[in-house]
């Protein structure tokens, strides 16, 4: 046999070699994929480490956290007498006697403030501030803010029992419900030049944001 015979044998046992190992090893992946389960999908080693938490998400309700608390905490002050200025004008005909009267108060400071409840009104002698006017009154504070203005209504004469001339006014804010100790009484600014009539009829309504709610009650009297 000569050498060009020998070397086509040896190629050709060569070629035979490498189909019968790339046999084997497609067989080995089939017999693999079949042990997988059908496709399923085999699960990855489980971390040693334990998961990180998740924070939920959340919103923040208006007034929740500090921010709000602050608000909430940080409420509108009482007006004090160094606050306001007070003011007081008749209501009716020039020649008639005076018994309805316009009491005015006006914050002249630089900061909100509240009133309550009514005015601790005195005319004149009397032993007593003018009774408040049934149905008048109110729990809600009226804040006035910088210029603004709070308003009652004041009847002179009701019934015209034990009438007195009254030649002078006070008036204090008093403590409405105990939040502060009440101040001196101040000087109310009379509504007429000289004097006028007052009995025991006499009755003052609570504070008013509006003129009309404050006049309308003593009007009808």
């Amino acid at each position: 046999m000569n050498t060009t015979t020998r070397s086509t044998r040896r190629a050709r046992h060569g070629l035979r070699s490498y189909a019968v190992g790339a046999a084997a090893v497609a067989a080995l992946l089939t017999t693999t994929a079949c042990e997988g389960g059908g496709g399923d999908v085999a699960e990855a080693p489980a971390s040693s480490d334990p998961p990180a938490a998740s924070s939920p998400a959340t919103s923040a309700a208006p007034g929740d956290g500090d921010d709000g608390d602050a608000a909430d905490s940080d409420g509108t002050a009482l007006c004090t007498h160094q606050d306001l200025s007070f003011s007081a004008t008749r209501y009716g005909a020039p020649d008639e006697e005076p018994r309805h009267i316009m009491v005015v108060a006006t914050n002249k400071g630089g900061t909100p403030c509240e009133v309550r409840n009514a005015p601790e009104i005195m005319l004149g002698d009397a032993q007593a501030p003018a009774p408040v006017m049934d149905g008048t009154g109110s729990d809600e504070p009226v804040t006035l803010a910088p210029g603004g203005k709070a308003y009652a209504g004041l009847l002179a004469t009701g019934g015209h029992r034990d009438t007195y001339e009254v030649t002078s006014m006070t008036l204090t804010l008093g403590s409405p419900g105990g939040e502060a100790e009440a101040e001196e009484p101040v000087d109310l600014p009379m509504p007429v030049e000289s004097s006028f009539q007052a009995d025991d009829g006499q009755r003052v309504t609570g504070w008013q944001p509006t003129e009309g709610l404050a006049m309308r009650p003593v009007t009808r009297s």
